[in-house]
């Protein structure tokens, strides 16, 4: 475009970071800044010369990856059944590490990210996230832990390492991951929840994601039985109910818990992730890949849940352009509820502010979907 000419760029859904994305919005652009924002026909009518150009699905602030395994960026794409994956990540856990995360964050930022949430395995990638990202975020301290026996243990190793790296200054906070219902014993899960929340830490949590996780969360059965053994010498005693009820009664949801996946969930189980404020990331790409089925988008947005986006790990989705996380559910969703999500919604995830498209924001910060 001309540096002096005027355009109002337009697109199916624009949100500027403020209220509520508007349908067939407009930004006015002019000298590589944003000069207004509203209806079309609002700055048709304050920039008469204004040359309209239609630039696709949305106009957004840079998105957030809400959820992803930076670290497994140099695994091969799984595809098929749930019950595999954990068995494809062990099978290439070699190359799992410190370059692939340097690769995953190569990939943000190609991606034009503004903040992301990565689920950090190694001690080494959480130094590198913390030393040397550019990127705001948060690096959640992932625990995987099923014996109830080494429940104390593992609290105590847990806290002092996050204790030491959340006294560092960065663009990354800390956060706390316990796995999975499955992979945190019970007194294990409820006593880090119980320490995240006194301590104001943001915890994620991979929860409702599979089929085979809600058999063994019920009866113990199904493919999870074999993996809970590989870990774990006390037998597994299943709670008898659904993965968010199990979470709810041992204290982890609230308004700093983050659940990814969300997909095997029904309407009370909606209903109380709203009540206790719980974020919910989801993957939709990745859920495909590994064939879970789909998060009830109907019922999170009857019920006012803050949803984030987030592409999942490289080794169960295509790349890291969360993005495509949104395109995907595209004609499945209100797009003003995904375009929240991509942005708002994330940012609110990992409190974080949202950047506002204003007049004078530089066209860097405008995105495209």
């Amino acid at each position: 475009m001309s540096w002096l000419r005027t355009e109002l760029w337009t697109a199916q859904v624009v949100y500027t970071g403020f209220g509520t994305p508007m349908l067939r919005g407009a930004l006015a652009v002019q000298g590589g800044f944003v000069v207004g924002q509203g209806s079309l026909e609002e700055l048709r009518a304050r920039f008469p010369e204004g040359e309209v150009v239609h630039k696709g699905f949305a106009l957004l602030p840079p998105p957030v990856n809400a959820h992803t395994h930076l670290d497994l960026s140099l695994l091969p794409l799984y595809q098929g059944p749930f019950a595999g994956f954990l068995s494809h990540v062990v099978a290439h856990r070699e190359r799992r590490g410190l370059e692939g995360a340097k690769r995953g964050l190569e990939e943000l930022l190609a991606s034009g990210a503004g903040a992301f949430a990565d689920i950090v395995f190694k001690d080494e990638v959480m130094d590198f996230l913390l030393e040397e990202s550019p990127l705001p975020g948060v690096a959640f301290y992932e625990v995987f832990a099923p014996e109830p026996s080494l429940a104390e243990e593992v609290y105590r190793a847990v806290r002092r390492k996050v204790e030491a790296w959340r006294r560092r200054e960065g663009k990354v906070k800390v956060g706390l991951s316990p796995h999975a219902p499955y992979s945190v014993s019970p007194p294990l899960l409820k006593r880090l929840a119980e320490w995240a929340r006194a301590e104001g830490l943001p915890l994620m949590v991979h929860a409702a994601e599979s089929p085979e996780e809600v058999a063994f969360l019920a009866k113990g059965e199904g493919p999870l039985r074999e993996v809970y053994g590989r870990f774990a010498k006390t037998p597994w005693t299943p709670p008898g109910t659904t993965p968010v009820r199990y979470l709810h009664a041992l204290g982890v949801l609230g308004p700093t818990t983050l659940l990814v996946h969300g997909v095997q969930v029904d309407e009370e189980e909606v209903g109380l992730l709203a009540e206790t404020g719980t974020k919910v990331v989801l993957c939709p790409r990745s859920n495909r890949n590994l064939e879970v089925g789909e998060a009830p988008l109907a019922l999170y947005a009857k019920h006012g849940v803050e949803l984030a986006l987030g592409t999942d790990s490289k080794a169960s989705s295509p790349n890291l352009d969360v993005r495509q996380e949104a395109l995907f559910l595209w004609e499945k969703a209100d797009p003003r509820l995904l375009v929240r999500a991509l942005t708002r919604g994330g940012y609110k995830a990992l409190g974080l502010p949202t950047p506002r498209l204003t007049r004078g924001t530089p066209l860097s910060l405008v995105h495209f979907l």
